[in-house]
Protein backbone atom coordinates (compact mmCIF):
# COMPACT_ATOMS: atom_id res chain seq x y z
CA UNK A 1 0.00 0.00 0.00
CA UNK A 2 1.04 3.46 -0.71
CA UNK A 3 0.16 6.82 0.21
CA UNK A 4 1.27 10.25 -0.92
CA UNK A 5 1.64 13.31 0.93
CA UNK A 6 3.01 16.73 -0.26
CA UNK A 7 5.13 16.74 2.93
CA UNK A 8 8.61 14.78 3.76
CA UNK A 9 11.73 13.34 2.09
CA UNK A 10 13.88 10.52 3.82
CA UNK A 11 15.17 7.65 2.15
CA UNK A 12 17.79 4.49 3.11
CA UNK A 13 19.22 1.71 1.75
CA UNK A 14 22.13 -1.12 1.33
CA UNK A 15 23.05 -3.29 -1.39
CA UNK A 16 23.33 -7.07 -0.35
CA UNK A 17 26.73 -8.94 -1.81
CA UNK A 18 26.83 -12.08 -2.70
CA UNK A 19 29.59 -14.28 -0.68
CA UNK A 20 31.47 -16.09 -2.91
CA UNK A 21 32.56 -19.63 -1.90
CA UNK A 22 33.78 -23.15 -3.14
CA UNK A 23 30.75 -25.38 -2.67
CA UNK A 24 31.61 -29.26 -2.50
CA UNK A 25 28.82 -31.47 -3.93
CA UNK A 26 29.78 -35.33 -2.27
CA UNK A 27 27.18 -37.44 -4.91
CA UNK A 28 24.32 -36.59 -7.19
CA UNK A 29 21.65 -38.21 -4.25
CA UNK A 30 22.85 -35.76 -1.72
CA UNK A 31 22.20 -32.84 -4.47
CA UNK A 32 18.66 -33.94 -5.51
CA UNK A 33 18.06 -34.13 -1.72
CA UNK A 34 19.23 -30.80 -1.60
CA UNK A 35 17.02 -29.50 -3.99
CA UNK A 36 13.89 -32.04 -2.75
CA UNK A 37 13.92 -30.04 0.72
CA UNK A 38 14.39 -26.35 -1.02
CA UNK A 39 11.22 -27.25 -3.21
CA UNK A 40 9.13 -28.19 -0.12
CA UNK A 41 10.64 -25.39 2.03
CA UNK A 42 9.68 -22.45 -0.39
CA UNK A 43 5.82 -22.78 0.04
CA UNK A 44 5.98 -22.65 3.74
CA UNK A 45 8.75 -19.88 3.13
CA UNK A 46 5.72 -17.98 0.86
CA UNK A 47 2.57 -18.88 3.44
CA UNK A 48 4.96 -16.96 6.03
CA UNK A 49 5.61 -14.41 4.46
CA UNK A 50 1.66 -14.09 3.57
CA UNK A 51 1.04 -13.60 7.33
CA UNK A 52 3.74 -10.70 8.09
CA UNK A 53 2.09 -8.56 10.05
CA UNK A 54 2.12 -4.73 7.83
CA UNK A 55 4.72 -2.00 8.80
CA UNK A 56 4.23 1.31 8.61
CA UNK A 57 7.35 3.40 6.84
CA UNK A 58 7.63 7.06 5.83
CA UNK A 59 9.67 7.40 3.04
CA UNK A 60 11.51 10.85 2.55
CA UNK A 61 12.15 11.64 -1.09
CA UNK A 62 13.87 14.66 -1.97
CA UNK A 63 11.99 14.96 -5.25
CA UNK A 64 9.15 13.02 -6.45
CA UNK A 65 9.17 13.96 -9.78
CA UNK A 66 12.65 14.14 -10.35
CA UNK A 67 13.75 11.47 -13.32
CA UNK A 68 16.19 9.99 -10.95
CA UNK A 69 14.21 9.50 -8.27
CA UNK A 70 11.03 8.20 -9.97
CA UNK A 71 12.22 4.88 -10.55
CA UNK A 72 13.74 4.44 -7.13
CA UNK A 73 10.05 5.81 -5.74
CA UNK A 74 8.63 3.32 -8.33
CA UNK A 75 10.65 0.08 -7.25
CA UNK A 76 10.36 1.01 -3.35
CA UNK A 77 6.42 0.50 -4.23
CA UNK A 78 6.54 -2.48 -5.66
CA UNK A 79 9.09 -3.85 -2.64
CA UNK A 80 6.50 -3.00 -0.38
CA UNK A 81 3.86 -4.45 -1.79
CA UNK A 82 5.78 -8.30 -1.46
CA UNK A 83 7.24 -7.37 2.17
CA UNK A 84 4.30 -5.38 3.37
CA UNK A 85 5.50 -2.64 4.20
CA UNK A 86 2.52 0.50 4.14
CA UNK A 87 4.85 3.37 2.63
CA UNK A 88 3.98 7.08 3.15
CA UNK A 89 6.17 8.96 0.68
CA UNK A 90 6.44 12.54 1.35
CA UNK A 91 7.76 14.82 -1.01
CA UNK A 92 10.31 17.70 0.00
CA UNK A 93 10.44 18.80 -3.88
CA UNK A 94 14.38 19.95 -3.79
CA UNK A 95 13.13 22.29 -0.03
CA UNK A 96 15.60 21.33 2.42
CA UNK A 97 13.78 23.41 4.91
CA UNK A 98 10.67 21.62 3.95
CA UNK A 99 12.80 18.15 4.07
CA UNK A 100 13.29 18.74 8.12
CA UNK A 101 9.93 19.68 8.83
CA UNK A 102 9.03 16.84 7.37
CA UNK A 103 11.20 14.62 9.31
CA UNK A 104 9.99 16.20 12.35
CA UNK A 105 6.52 15.84 11.32
CA UNK A 106 7.05 11.83 11.03
CA UNK A 107 8.91 11.78 14.28
CA UNK A 108 6.14 13.14 16.27
CA UNK A 109 3.01 11.91 14.80
CA UNK A 110 3.96 8.49 16.28
CA UNK A 111 2.88 6.88 12.93
CA UNK A 112 6.00 4.93 11.78
CA UNK A 113 7.99 1.91 13.13
CA UNK A 114 10.64 3.16 10.44
CA UNK A 115 11.52 6.02 8.37
CA UNK A 116 13.77 6.27 5.07
CA UNK A 117 15.41 9.23 4.20
CA UNK A 118 16.96 10.29 0.92
CA UNK A 119 18.49 13.60 2.38
CA UNK A 120 19.46 16.69 0.61
CA UNK A 121 21.26 18.54 3.55
CA UNK A 122 22.52 15.33 4.58
CA UNK A 123 24.69 16.81 7.71
CA UNK A 124 21.34 18.99 8.64
CA UNK A 125 19.18 15.84 9.01
CA UNK A 126 21.29 14.09 11.38
CA UNK A 127 20.08 15.55 14.79
CA UNK A 128 16.58 14.65 13.51
CA UNK A 129 18.17 11.31 12.70
CA UNK A 130 19.24 10.35 15.82
CA UNK A 131 16.04 11.66 18.13
CA UNK A 132 14.35 9.55 15.93
CA UNK A 133 16.19 6.47 16.68
CA UNK A 134 16.27 7.59 20.06
CA UNK A 135 12.34 6.71 19.53
CA UNK A 136 13.23 3.61 18.91
CA UNK A 137 12.15 4.23 15.35
CA UNK A 138 14.37 2.23 12.61
CA UNK A 139 15.90 4.59 10.45
CA UNK A 140 17.76 3.83 6.83
CA UNK A 141 19.63 6.43 4.46
CA UNK A 142 18.97 6.24 0.79
CA UNK A 143 21.21 7.32 -2.21
CA UNK A 144 22.60 10.58 -1.02
CA UNK A 145 24.84 10.56 2.43
CA UNK A 146 23.67 11.43 5.46
CA UNK A 147 27.09 12.83 7.08
CA UNK A 148 29.97 14.84 6.73
CA UNK A 149 31.90 12.39 5.05
CA UNK A 150 31.04 12.27 1.08
CA UNK A 151 34.02 9.44 0.55
CA UNK A 152 32.41 6.38 2.31
CA UNK A 153 29.30 4.04 2.26
CA UNK A 154 29.41 3.39 5.87
CA UNK A 155 26.76 4.92 8.58
CA UNK A 156 27.86 8.15 10.02
CA UNK A 157 25.00 8.03 12.76
CA UNK A 158 25.34 5.32 14.78
CA UNK A 159 21.99 3.39 15.05
CA UNK A 160 21.36 3.57 11.29
CA UNK A 161 18.83 0.77 10.45
CA UNK A 162 20.56 0.44 6.87
CA UNK A 163 22.69 2.94 4.53
CA UNK A 164 22.39 2.18 0.85
CA UNK A 165 24.33 5.26 -1.03
CA UNK A 166 26.55 5.97 -3.93
CA UNK A 167 29.84 7.59 -3.00
CA UNK A 168 30.64 11.01 -4.32
CA UNK A 169 33.75 11.55 -4.66
CA UNK A 170 34.45 7.83 -6.39
CA UNK A 171 31.79 8.89 -8.99
CA UNK A 172 34.33 11.93 -9.66
CA UNK A 173 37.57 9.50 -9.52
CA UNK A 174 35.72 7.25 -12.10
CA UNK A 175 34.24 10.12 -13.94
CA UNK A 176 38.00 11.23 -14.11
CA UNK A 177 39.62 8.39 -15.43
CA UNK A 178 37.29 7.96 -18.14
CA UNK A 179 38.22 11.85 -19.18
CA UNK A 180 41.69 11.02 -19.16
CA UNK A 181 41.49 8.07 -21.50
CA UNK A 182 39.12 10.45 -23.80
CA UNK A 183 41.86 13.39 -23.73
CA UNK A 184 44.77 10.28 -23.90
CA UNK A 185 44.92 11.88 -27.97
CA UNK A 186 44.60 15.37 -27.39
CA UNK A 187 47.09 17.92 -25.83
CA UNK A 188 46.11 20.25 -24.46
CA UNK A 189 42.64 18.19 -23.56
CA UNK A 190 40.31 21.97 -22.91
CA UNK A 191 37.41 20.52 -20.67
CA UNK A 192 33.76 22.16 -19.85
CA UNK A 193 33.31 20.51 -16.46
CA UNK A 194 29.27 20.95 -15.62
CA UNK A 195 28.18 21.35 -12.22
CA UNK A 196 24.53 19.72 -11.26
CA UNK A 197 24.56 22.65 -8.65
CA UNK A 198 28.03 23.98 -7.85
CA UNK A 199 27.35 24.90 -4.35
CA UNK A 200 26.09 21.72 -3.15
CA UNK A 201 27.69 19.55 -1.55
CA UNK A 202 27.40 16.48 -3.31
CA UNK A 203 28.95 18.60 -6.55
CA UNK A 204 31.79 19.59 -4.60
CA UNK A 205 32.68 15.77 -3.82
CA UNK A 206 32.24 14.84 -6.96
CA UNK A 207 34.58 17.97 -8.14
CA UNK A 208 36.98 16.90 -5.92
CA UNK A 209 37.05 13.36 -6.83
CA UNK A 210 37.09 14.36 -10.51
CA UNK A 211 40.30 16.97 -10.02
CA UNK A 212 41.83 14.08 -8.02
CA UNK A 213 42.01 11.43 -11.36
CA UNK A 214 42.99 14.44 -13.36
CA UNK A 215 45.33 16.36 -11.51
CA UNK A 216 48.23 14.45 -12.87
CA UNK A 217 47.27 14.75 -16.31
CA UNK A 218 48.17 17.59 -17.26
CA UNK A 219 47.30 17.69 -20.86
CA UNK A 220 43.43 18.08 -19.31
CA UNK A 221 42.70 21.40 -18.26
CA UNK A 222 39.23 22.44 -17.01
CA UNK A 223 38.54 26.02 -19.19
CA UNK A 224 35.16 26.04 -18.37
CA UNK A 225 32.46 25.65 -15.82
CA UNK A 226 28.32 25.61 -16.11
CA UNK A 227 25.43 24.39 -13.95
CA UNK A 228 22.57 22.41 -15.57
CA UNK A 229 21.02 21.74 -12.59
CA UNK A 230 19.64 18.28 -12.96
CA UNK A 231 17.81 19.34 -16.24
CA UNK A 232 18.80 19.15 -19.69
CA UNK A 233 17.22 22.43 -20.55
CA UNK A 234 19.90 23.82 -18.44
CA UNK A 235 22.74 21.47 -19.65
CA UNK A 236 21.84 22.67 -23.34
CA UNK A 237 22.07 26.63 -22.35
CA UNK A 238 25.32 25.60 -20.16
CA UNK A 239 26.88 24.02 -23.13
CA UNK A 240 26.22 26.96 -26.03
CA UNK A 241 27.49 29.49 -23.39
CA UNK A 242 31.00 27.23 -22.89
CA UNK A 243 31.13 26.95 -26.46
CA UNK A 244 30.64 30.70 -27.35
CA UNK A 245 33.30 30.99 -25.22
CA UNK A 246 35.64 28.35 -25.68
CA UNK A 247 34.72 27.44 -29.49
CA UNK A 248 37.94 24.75 -29.53
CA UNK A 249 36.28 22.81 -26.11
CA UNK A 250 37.54 19.08 -26.67
CA UNK A 251 35.32 17.96 -23.97
CA UNK A 252 32.27 18.20 -22.13
CA UNK A 253 31.57 16.16 -18.77
CA UNK A 254 28.99 16.15 -16.16
CA UNK A 255 25.82 14.21 -15.10
CA UNK A 256 23.97 12.34 -17.71
CA UNK A 257 21.00 15.22 -17.48
CA UNK A 258 23.01 17.96 -18.36
CA UNK A 259 25.30 15.82 -21.32
CA UNK A 260 21.61 15.18 -22.52
CA UNK A 261 21.30 18.95 -23.30
CA UNK A 262 25.21 19.05 -23.64
CA UNK A 263 24.66 16.52 -26.99
CA UNK A 264 21.54 19.06 -28.58
CA UNK A 265 23.76 22.13 -27.93
CA UNK A 266 26.82 20.01 -29.64
CA UNK A 267 25.06 19.07 -32.63
CA UNK A 268 23.46 22.65 -32.66
CA UNK A 269 26.89 23.92 -33.20
CA UNK A 270 28.09 21.69 -36.04
CA UNK A 271 30.44 20.00 -33.61
CA UNK A 272 28.73 16.42 -33.59
CA UNK A 273 32.07 14.09 -33.31
CA UNK A 274 34.05 16.88 -32.67
CA UNK A 275 33.67 17.29 -29.06
CA UNK A 276 33.46 14.40 -26.50
CA UNK A 277 30.93 13.50 -23.93
CA UNK A 278 31.33 11.80 -21.12
CA UNK A 279 28.73 11.91 -17.88
CA UNK A 280 27.37 10.14 -15.42
CA UNK A 281 23.97 8.15 -14.19
CA UNK A 282 23.55 5.13 -16.31
CA UNK A 283 20.31 6.74 -17.87
CA UNK A 284 18.86 4.89 -20.87
CA UNK A 285 20.12 8.25 -22.97
CA UNK A 286 23.49 7.41 -21.69
CA UNK A 287 23.37 4.16 -22.07
CA UNK A 288 22.32 5.07 -25.91
CA UNK A 289 24.71 7.86 -26.46
CA UNK A 290 27.67 5.11 -25.44
CA UNK A 291 26.29 2.23 -27.40
CA UNK A 292 26.17 4.65 -30.97
CA UNK A 293 29.34 6.48 -29.97
CA UNK A 294 27.43 10.12 -29.18
CA UNK A 295 29.04 9.86 -25.99
CA UNK A 296 32.54 8.74 -25.16
CA UNK A 297 31.42 6.53 -21.61
CA UNK A 298 29.46 7.10 -18.48
CA UNK A 299 29.38 6.04 -14.76
CA UNK A 300 27.05 4.43 -13.39
CA UNK A 301 24.21 4.89 -10.87
CA UNK A 302 21.30 2.33 -9.33
CA UNK A 303 18.04 4.54 -8.61
CA UNK A 304 16.02 1.67 -8.62
CA UNK A 305 17.98 -1.04 -7.02
CA UNK A 306 18.60 1.36 -4.07
CA UNK A 307 15.14 1.75 -3.48
CA UNK A 308 13.95 -1.97 -3.54
CA UNK A 309 17.02 -2.70 -1.60
CA UNK A 310 16.10 0.00 1.18
CA UNK A 311 12.43 -1.44 1.58
CA UNK A 312 13.68 -4.81 2.07
CA UNK A 313 16.38 -3.45 4.69
CA UNK A 314 14.60 -1.35 7.16
CA UNK A 315 11.68 -4.10 6.83
CA UNK A 316 13.77 -6.62 8.30
CA UNK A 317 15.38 -3.98 10.68
CA UNK A 318 12.37 -3.74 11.91
CA UNK A 319 11.26 -7.24 12.05
CA UNK A 320 14.41 -8.29 13.83
CA UNK A 321 16.17 -5.31 14.82
CA UNK A 322 19.24 -6.72 12.59
CA UNK A 323 21.13 -3.64 10.72
CA UNK A 324 21.97 -4.26 6.98
CA UNK A 325 25.41 -1.86 7.40
CA UNK A 326 26.66 0.45 4.18
CA UNK A 327 27.71 -0.51 0.79
CA UNK A 328 27.77 0.87 -2.33
CA UNK A 329 25.44 -1.08 -5.06
CA UNK A 330 27.82 0.11 -8.18
CA UNK A 331 30.49 -1.22 -6.99
CA UNK A 332 29.27 -4.71 -7.82
CA UNK A 333 28.91 -3.98 -11.07
CA UNK A 334 31.48 -4.95 -13.90
CA UNK A 335 34.32 -2.56 -14.14
CA UNK A 336 33.04 -1.32 -11.12
CA UNK A 337 30.83 0.97 -12.97
CA UNK A 338 32.77 2.41 -15.28
CA UNK A 339 30.79 2.07 -18.78
CA UNK A 340 32.32 2.63 -22.65
CA UNK A 341 31.50 1.61 -26.43
CA UNK A 342 33.26 -2.01 -25.16
CA UNK A 343 31.50 -3.14 -22.39
CA UNK A 344 27.83 -0.99 -22.47
CA UNK A 345 25.87 -3.83 -23.28
CA UNK A 346 26.71 -5.55 -19.84
CA UNK A 347 24.51 -2.34 -18.33
CA UNK A 348 20.89 -1.88 -17.86
CA UNK A 349 19.50 1.82 -17.44
CA UNK A 350 17.65 1.85 -14.48
CA UNK A 351 16.18 5.32 -15.24
CA UNK A 352 15.52 7.66 -18.64
CA UNK A 353 17.65 10.52 -17.92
Amino acid sequence: MLTIQTKGTLVASKFRIRRHGALAVAAASTLAAAGAAALASAPASAAARAHEKSVRVAYLSFAVQNSYDAPMLAAARREAAKVHVHLTVFDANNSPTKQYSELQDAITSHQYQGIIVQPIFGTGLIGLVRQAIAHHIQVANLDQILGPKLNTDQPQVKGLAANVVFVPTEIGSKLGGLVDQACAKHNPCDVGYMYDIKASALDQAVYRGFVSATHSHHNVKIVAEGQSYFTPSDGLTATQNMLQANPNLTLIVGSDQGIEGAQQAVAAAGKTGKVILVGYGASAAALKGVRSGAWYGDVAQLPASEGRLVVQDIANAIRTGVSSGGVDPVSQLPGGGVITKANVAQFHAEWPG
